[in-house]
């Protein structure tokens, strides 16, 4: 077991507090980066190993966490457990909105992103899948997903995982107590995953009403989760397994059938001006776009209304 590291930006002048921030984590979770809106940025962070887990205890102002796949990590998982605030995990098309005790394990081995609120912090441990694996039947079914803290072995993992910070270095330790510590951590978490049972699939008849509400409301800016959600009478959580149950998310969905939607009125409607359909289907910037429309098209939509013409 290493020492226990602390970390603060308070340390580094303010215009070079978010470079020192970046190498940290990269350093500590290889491919892993950090963006943050404002001029200068506050965090601080613990960090020590415990046999073959890397843990930290970070927090800091709301910010951004990227992260790539790296090849010393293809065969990790990412334990992130919220101590404090809010935060919204993105991975493989799932999103997973956490708040004060929940947990999700994310895979090192495929990209993803962490949306983090002001005053948040969170307890995080890097682990060899396979541990894990071992104690954890279909581990893939479990990743990126909200799991609740709510149930006496989520609970449990919390403050387990607390006393270890708590408990303060124990660099000094027997490696056999290391080891043992380790095991009874990776037996705590299978134990939280299995009893955090994942909410049951939504109904055909309310994915069916889902799908024709947006339907007709495209050109609704704010067409989201959250107005789904409040129009329907359901949790964002809901919405959201209405569309993981299609492999895909809300806002994925909502803008996919948007550019669906430009592109039949970009071929019948020849007169009508291309920024102004852009506009009309809850785009803001035609840039954007444009940028989109190609994405999903593989051509610009002044090229896809020529092709259109040219075959009519």
């Amino acid at each position: 077991m290493s020492a226990i590291e602390r970390f603060a930006t308070s340390t580094v002048p303010p215009a070079q507090r978010l470079a020192f921030w970046n190498r940290l984590t990269q350093e500590t979770y290889p491919g892993t980066t950090v963006d943050h809106a404002g001029p200068a940025f506050k965090a601080e962070m613990l960090r020590w190993n415990l046999g073959d887990l890397t843990m930290i205890r970070p927090r800091s102002q709301a910010s951004v966490v990227s992260r790539q796949p790296d090849s010393q990590a293809t065969d990790r998982l990412v334990l992130h457990l919220q101590h404090a605030g809010r935060s919204r995990h993105r991975q493989a098309g799932r999103e997973a909105d956490m708040a004060v005790g929940d947990f999700s394990l994310c895979n090192a081995g495929e990209p993803y992103r962490i949306d983090l609120t002001t005053g948040h912090e969170l307890l995080v441990v890097e682990m060899p899948r396979g541990a894990l694996e071992a104690r954890v039947p279909q581990l893939d079914d479990w990743i990126a997903r909200t799991l609740p803290g709510t149930s006496p072995s989520g609970r449990l993992l919390h403050n387990f995982l607390l006393s270890l910070w708590q408990q303060g270095d124990q660099s000094h330790a027997d490696p056999v107590w290391q080891a043992g510590v380790a095991n009874v951590f990776l037996d705590l978490l299978g134990l939280a995953v299995k009893s955090a049972d994942l909410p049951e699939a939504p109904s055909p008849a309310l994915r069916g009403r889902v799908l024709a509400y947006i339907e007709a409301a495209l050109t609704d800016p704010e067409l989201g989760t959250a107005t789904l959600a409040a129009n329907f009478g359901v949790s964002m959580r809901t919405i959201q397994n209405v569309f993981a149950g299609m492999t895909t998310t809300p806002s994925a969905y909502i803008q996919q059938r948007r550019l669906q939607r430009a592109a039949d009125r970009l071929a019948s409607e020849p007169h009508a001006s291309i920024t102004g359909i852009a506009f009309d289907l809850g785009f803001n910037d035609s840039a954007y776009f444009t940028r989109c429309f190609r994405q999903q098209f593989g051509t610009a939509p002044r090229s896809w209304r020529e092709h259109a013409a040219h075959a009519a």
